[in-house]
């Protein structure tokens, strides 16, 4: 999306545990989705606790990560996979995450490393821009530009901390050991951090020792969303999730690369809808449009307020609607002449995470006003389609949702 900043409307990884407060918001399932277990373009994914067990509605993944042109490999397990983001980000084992590679760095026009802060809507990561080759299923993005998430880098840079939310550089914070990032775009900010002047938001930096300095950084060295580069298959995912009514302790998933390029990654009977110029789409709720986006990334469904939704926020974990019964609701997603209405539950979040055994809920929400952020429960009973910028795909040319 051209002059973008990638934190604009996306959605962070959030994190929680039972009594832990957290922000960001779902839908349930209105049939019954088919999930493809094998194929070169098939990986698995799990939600469950993370590998911090801390995190609630967590779809989590394996990648494979080698020095460039090399046998030096690493498998990194508990990786967020999010469809609100874009690029991987993998934490560095300085922050207790399980990167232990020498993956060179990228550097900037004066020869010194380069790094980046990572904006997210709760929190931003910092550390350096490196380079890798990844391995997911049978893909591969060669070369690929990744932020090591890493506390020993360079003192994040001022306006990194003016963003007013907190640094996550450890796994404990974090809640992952990394984040792929494959939402519907290609690099994580586009023209406006190709900017050396005023324009520029201040993401990517060149670091001299402690001192680091707003860079202009090329749209193909950005941290790139790593299925943009695959050699096939590379116009979108799909996240395919089983429906579920009741918390559980873990459920299983897959994550098929390509659209409409393999047998098993048709969009059958999905209704498209493309994005705005702001990567969203409208959100009808009693009448009134709203922005809407879609991100596997976010652990509920957060949308609008109490004044909007009536829904009590919980005493205990404030970013949580806890209504005293289950609140059954439903909303119109529309783009163009595509509509469809979403029915969805949101339920008492402070009892949800009084369970010390369960991380998947179906029916959490919270607030996020004027918008919908159809986060993971949107996904359980249905396969979501996100098409990349640009790709063609049988739906027409990225990007758009599709489901």
């Amino acid at each position: 999306m051209s002059g973008r900043v990638f934190s604009s409307w996306f959605s962070s990884p959030v994190l929680l545990l039972a009594a832990l407060a957290a922000s960001c918001g779902g839908g349930s399932s209105s049939h019954v989705n088919s999930i493809v277990t094998t194929g070169s373009n098939v990986q698995a994914i799990v939600v469950n606790s993370g590998p911090a067990h801390n995190y609630a509605n967590g779809v989590f993944t394996s990648i494979i990560v080698c020095v460039p042109s090399s046998s030096n490999c690493q498998t990194i397990d508990g990786v967020l996979v999010d469809t609100g983001s874009y690029g991987l980000r993998l934490l560095s084992s300085a922050g207790g995450g399980e990167l232990n590679l020498p993956l060179p760095p990228q550097t900037g026009p004066h020869g010194n490393p380069m790094g980046e802060c990572g904006d997210f809507v709760d929190a931003y990561t910092w550390g350096s821009v490196v380079t890798a080759d990844v391995k997911i299923s049978g893909e591969q993005a060669s070369s690929l530009p990744v932020q090591e998430i890493d506390p020993t880098f360079a003192a994040p840079p001022t306006d990194c901390q003016d963003f007013g939310v907190p640094e996550e550089d450890t796994l404990q914070s974090l809640g992952a050991n990394g984040i792929l990032g494959i939402g519907p775009y290609l690099q994580d900010c586009g023209d406006a951090c190709v900017q050396t002047g005023t324009g520029n938001p201040g993401l990517y930096y060149e670091c001299a020792s402690s001192t680091c300095q707003v860079a202009g950084e090329s749209l193909s060295a950005q941290v790139q969303n790593p299925v943009g580069l695959f050699t096939t298959d590379n116009n979108g995912v799909v996240v395919e999730l089983p429906a579920t009514s009741s918390p559980a302790p873990s459920v299983t998933g897959s994550l098929v690369f390509g659209i409409g390029t393999q047998s098993n990654n048709g969009l059958g009977s999905a209704s498209v809808f493309p994005l705005d110029s702001n990567g969203e789409f409208n959100t009808a709720y009693n009448g009134t449009s709203y922005h809407g986006f879609v991100d596997s990334g976010s652990n509920g469904l957060f949308f609008l307020d109490t004044a909007m939704t009536t829904l009590p926020v919980c005493t205990d974990n404030s970013g949580f609607y806890c209504p005293t019964t289950a609140a059954n609701l439903s909303a119109t997603t529309s783009s163009g002449s595509t509509k469809a209405t979403v029915n969805f539950s949101i339920g008492d979040a402070d009892t949800l995470f009084s369970n010390q055994v369960d991380f998947v809920f179906p029916t959490l929400g919270g607030p996020n006003p004027g918008t919908f952020d159809w986060g993971l429960p949107f996904f359980f009973g249905r396969n979501v389609f996100t098409a990349i910028q640009s790709q063609q795909t049988p739906g027409g040319a990225g990007p758009y949702w599709a489901f």
